[in-house]
Parts: structure tokens; C-alpha cells; sequence
């Protein structure tokens, strides 16, 4: 088995955010990897990494970090593959590192979720690697449906509840 996505974090502090990703892409059975490459004390790492990932067959890079927040955009600079920047909140709340990988320069785009939301880069890397693999897709579109009927449920509960001024 050849992984398709990768995650990359900056450090291993990090893996308890990333974490909800490799679940998600365990539980939809995309075959993936884990590792920890920072683009300031592993540079030639990194390097060596994102220019042979498409060659190793990697469809999409899930790319972590906090604080300064290299690693997703220098990782863009050295592959065509899609990349996903997870900021870490480690310092500032998370928003330098969100800034970090959101204002990339023309031509390098990152793809960028929320702060810690690894759950959301790894849904969006399987959404991705669906465009390839229609069961793929028909697992995503039940998993999307569940969330809604999680809402229905959710508003049912509400309705239930009592106050004397609440309309409905």
C-alpha cells in the first residue's frame, strides 16, 4: 500500500492537532503518511520530500505548523501537488501562523483551513482524492448527509426545550 496523502508537521508537539486528520483518512481508508520535516532545521529534508512526492505517487500534502509557519508554502514552492495549511496554534493565538499560510505570493497557492482544524484538511484532501474514486465520493456525500441529520436531531432536541418567553 502506497500512501496517497501526506502529513507533514513542523513538530511532533504537533500531532495531537493533526491527529483528527490521519482518523478521518484511517476511517475512509486512504492510505497515508506521517511525518515531522520543519522547513528551518530540516531544510534539505523538506527539499528532498516535496520534490520526489509526486514521483512517490502522494496525491495531496496536508502540512502543519505554528508560529512563523513556513513549512506548508515553502512545501508549495517545490511541488504541483495540492497542498493544506493546518496553522497550529502556538503562539498569538494561532492567527501568525494563519497569516503565515494564507498570504502565500502569486503562484504558490495553500490551500488553508482554520486554525487547528486538521478534521477540515482532512476531509478536503479526501474530497480530492474522490474527484479519482467514485466510492470515495459516494462515502463522502453519506458523511456530509450525516452532519446535516445531526442538525435535524439537534433542532428537534431545542423545540423540546421550555422557557416561559420562548416563541416556538
Amino acid at each position: 500500500m502506497k500512501p496517497l496523502v501526506s502529513i507533514i508537521m513542523g513538530s511532533t508537539s504537533d500531532f495531537p492537532v493533526m491527529e483528527a486528520a490521519a482518523k478521518f483518512l484511517d476511517e475512509y481508508k486512504i492510505p497515508f503518511e506521517i511525518n515531522a520535516l520543519s522547513a528551518h532545521r530540516t531544510p534539505g529534508e523538506v527539499e528532498r520530500f516535496a520534490k520526489g512526492a509526486e514521483a512517490r505517487g502522494l496525491k495531496v500534502i496536508i502540512a502543519a505548523a505554528g508560529m512563523a509557519a513556513h513549512l506548508p508554502g515553502v512545501i508549495a514552492s517545490m511541488t504541483n501537488l495540492p497542498v493544506i495549511g493546518v496553522p497550529i496554534k502556538a503562539s498569538l493565538e494561532g492567527l501568525d501562523a494563519l497569516l503565515a499560510i494564507v498570504q502565500m505570493p502569486p503562484g504558490i497557492p495553500v490551500a488553508t483551513v482554520g486554525i487547528n482544524a486538521s478534521l477540515n484538511a482532512g476531509i478536503l484532501a479526501a474530497q480530492i482524492i474522490a474527484l479519482q474514486d467514485e466510492e470515495l465520493a459516494d462515502a463522502l456525500k453519506k458523511h456530509k448527509e450525516a452532519l446535516k441529520l445531526k442538525i435535524i436531531k439537534a433542532n428537534e432536541e431545542l423545540s423540546r426545550i421550555q422557557f416561559t418567553y420562548k416563541v416556538g
